[in-house]
C-alpha cells in the first residue's frame, strides 16, 4: 500500500497535477497573492530605502482646548523643509524639519509624545532618528536626547507603516499574515458622496511581536491605508492610521506623495466614545528619491546607555503638605485628619503607583479620598485611572465629565498594555459616586483643614481648568498656568494672566505658587514674571462688566 502511495505522489509531481489549495475559514482569503500583487504594483522587490521631502503639519495629540466632536488635534506649528529617509534594510529612519521654537517640548515630534515639563524647543531645526529599538532627538546642534521607551517603540513601528515597509514586515518571522475582504464606503465628504461601495482586501500582520497592523488594499492593488493600535496612558488602546494617496512613479518604483495620519479615531462620531480628536500629521512631500539611503545613523553611546528611572522625590511644603516630584510633572499631597487629597495624576500608571506608595508611607493607614484633576490633557491624566482603582473620588470640572466618564474612567479592555483598572475593575467605577463634577468651586475639608478648588476662566489653553488653594498655608496648586521648570522670559502669556486674574478675583492671599511643572516659587516671583500686568486691578463698570485697569 505504501509503495502504491509513493507511485501516485510521484505521478502527481511529474504530471503537474495540483493538490487541493489551502483552505481558509469563511470570510478569510489567502494573503500571499494579495501581497504579491501589491509588491508588484509598487516595485517593492527593488525598493531598499527612500528619501522624501516637502512641507507638513504637526498636531499635538491630547492637547485640545475642549473635548468637542469631530476636531483635529491642535496644529502647534507647520513643519517646513521636512525631509525623511527610511532605510528598511538597516531598520533606520531620520527626519529633519524646521518649526518655530518656544512652542513645543524639544523631545516632541508630532502626534503622541507631547510631555509638558520637559525642556522647550530652542532652535528652529529639529532632528529625530530611529535605529532599531533606539530613538533620539536633537534640538538644533544640541546633544542627542534619548526617547522614552514607549516613544522609541512607536517610532520603530512607524518604519513599517508605509506600503513597501508593510510588505517587507509581512515577510518577517512572526508576522503571520491573515487576509479578509469587506465593502468600504471610503470617506464621506472628503471623497464625495459614495454611490457604490468598493470591495477592499485587508491584510493583518503582527509587528515587533505584539502590535497588530493591517493594510487596506484597493482594486488597483495599492495599499492606501495602514492601521495599528498602540497604548496611550489615558485612553488605553489607541488608533494610529496612515492614509497615503497620489502614488507617483519614480524610476521603477511607486511612492505616495500625499499623507495624513489619524491618531485617535477619525471624526469621533461613535457610540462608545465622547471625543479625542484625530488628524495628527500630514502634508505633501513631492520630492522623492527612491533608493537614496543617506548616511548611516549609528546609535550614540549616550542614547544606548540612557536610563529612565521611576523615581519619586518628596519635598515638604508644610505640615502634611508634600510635593511628589522626580519626573517632568509633579503631584501634590495634602494630608487631612482621616484621609489624603492629591492634586493631579500626570504621566502613567507606573508613575502614579510609585507616587501612591510614597503617600502610603507619609500618611500610613489614610485612604486617598480625593484626586483633584486640573484638566484633561493626556499628559496630566495618564495616571488618573490608578487613583480611581484604589478608591479615590475624582474631582473634575463639569465640562470634562462626559469625556472622562466615557473615554477614560471606564471598564474597557486594554489589549496592548492592560492596566490595573482593566485587569481588576472595581465595581464602584460603574456606580457613579466616585466622581465630583464641579461648576465654580468645591471644598475638601475635615473641619480643621480646608482645601478649596476653583474653576479657572477664561483660559485659552484648555476648557475646564481647575486650581486648588490652601488658605492656612497660602499655597496655590496649578497646572500649565505658570510653569517654572525653565526660566520665564518675555511678557506674561494668556495662561499666566488667567491665573493672576483668578487669584485677584477670588481675593486669595497666595504666598506660594506650586506648579505641576517645576518647583514651587514665591508669589513675588510670579508677580515679577507678570510684569506690567501685576499693576492692574479688577474694575466693575456701571453695566456690571469686569475689566482690568491700572490700579489707583
Amino acid at each position: 500500500m505504501a509503495r502504491i502511495l509513493y507511485v501516485v505522489l510521484g505521478l502527481v509531481v511529474l504530471l503537474g497535477v495540483q493538490t487541493p489549495a489551502q483552505q481558509f475559514p469563511p470570510g478569510f482569503v489567502d494573503p500571499a497573492p494579495l501581497l504579491a500583487a501589491a509588491a508588484k504594483e509598487i516595485g517593492e522587490a527593488s525598493f531598499r530605502c527612500v528619501t522624501f521631502s516637502g512641507a507638513g503639519y504637526s498636531g499635538a495629540v491630547g492637547q485640545t482646548y475642549e473635548n468637542a466632536v469631530n476636531i483635529d488635534w491642535p496644529r502647534i506649528d507647520s513643519m517646513a523643509n521636512y525631509t525623511r529617509t527610511i532605510n528598511w534594510e538597516a531598520g533606520t529612519s531620520k527626519e529633519t524639519f524646521d518649526r518655530k521654537p518656544g512652542l513645543n517640548p524639544a523631545s516632541w515630534k508630532y502626534g503622541l509624545g507631547w510631555v509638558g515639563g520637559t525642556p522647550t524647543q530652542k532652535n528652529v531645526r529639529q532632528t529625530f532618528v530611529t535605529n532599531g529599538k533606539y530613538s533620539w532627538s536633537m534640538d538644533g546642534d544640541g546633544p542627542p536626547v534619548a526617547a522614552q521607551p514607549e516613544d522609541a517603540e512607536r517610532y520603530q513601528l512607524d518604519l513599517w507603516m508605509n506600503p513597501p515597509g508593510f510588505i517587507k514586515a509581512a515577510r518577517m518571522p512572526g508576522a503571520n499574515p491573515r487576509a479578509f475582504w469587506r465593502w468600504e464606503q471610503i470617506e464621506k465628504g472628503r471623497d464625495g458622496n459614495v454611490v457604490l461601495p468598493e470591495k477592499m482586501y485587508v491584510i493583518a500582520i503582527t509587528v515587533l511581536g505584539k502590535y497588530r497592523m493591517d493594510a487596506t488594499i484597493n482594486s488597483h492593488n495599492q495599499i492606501q491605508r495602514i492601521k495599528t493600535t498602540v497604548s496611550e496612558n489615558a485612553m488605553g488602546d489607541f488608533n494610529i492610521e496612515h492614509e497615503s494617496t497620489d502614488q507617483m512613479t519614480f524610476g521603477d518604483v511607486k511612492w505616495p506623495i500625499a499623507w495624513h495620519s489619524h491618531q485617535g479615531w477619525d471624526d469621533n462620531f461613535q457610540f462608545y466614545g465622547e471625543s479625542t480628536g484625530h488628524n495628527a500629521y500630514g502634508g505633501k512631500f513631492p520630492n522623492v528619491q527612491a533608493n537614496a539611503c543617506g548616511d548611516p545613523v549609528p546609535v550614540p553611546e549616550s542614547v544606548r546607555a540612557a536610563q529612565f528611572p521611576n523615581t519619586v522625590t518628596v519635598d515638604k511644603l508644610g505640615t502634611g503638605v508634600y510635593l511628589l516630584g522626580g519626573g517632568p510633572a509633579n503631584s501634590y499631597m495634602v494630608e487631612f485628619e482621616n484621609f489624603v487629597a492629591v492634586f493631579d495624576a500626570p504621566g502613567s500608571e507606573e508613575r502614579s503607583l510609585a507616587v501612591i506608595e510614597q503617600i502610603a508611607k507619609l500618611a500610613p493607614g489614610k485612604p486617598i479620598r480625593f484626586l483633584v484633576s486640573s484638566h484633561p490633557h493626556f499628559d496630566h491624566i495618564g495616571g488618573i485611572r490608578t487613583y480611581e482603582h484604589i478608591g479615590a473620588t475624582i474631582v473634575m470640572h463639569m465640562k470634562n465629565l462626559a469625556f472622562m466618564n466615557r473615554d477614560v474612567l471606564n471598564y474597557r479592555a486594554r489589549t496592548v498594555k492592560p492596566d490595573i483598572m482593566s485587569l481588576w475593575p472595581p465595581t464602584e467605577v460603574a456606580e457613579g459616586y466616585n466622581y465630583e463634577a464641579i461648576q465654580e468651586n468645591f471644598v475638601i475639608t475635615d473641619n480643621k483643614r480646608i482645601l478649596r478648588v476653583y474653576y479657572v476662566q477664561p483660559l485659552r489653553h484648555v476648557d475646564g481648568m481647575l486650581m486648588a488653594y490652601l488658605p492656612a498655608e497660602r499655597i496655590a496648586f496649578e497646572a500649565d498656568l505658570f510653569n517654572t521648570h525653565e526660566p520665564h522670559t518675555g511678557p506674561a502669556n494668556p495662561a499666566m494672566t488667567s491665573l493672576w486674574n483668578q487669584v485677584k478675583r477670588m481675593k486669595l492671599d497666595v504666598a506660594t505658587v506650586a506648579p505641576v511643572h517645576g518647583r514651587p516659587v514665591p508669589w513675588s516671583d510670579f508677580a515679577k514674571a507678570m510684569g506690567s500686568v501685576a499693576n492692574l486691578c479688577e474694575t466693575v463698570g456701571s453695566g456690571g462688566s469686569v475689566a482690568w485697569m491700572p490700579c489707583k
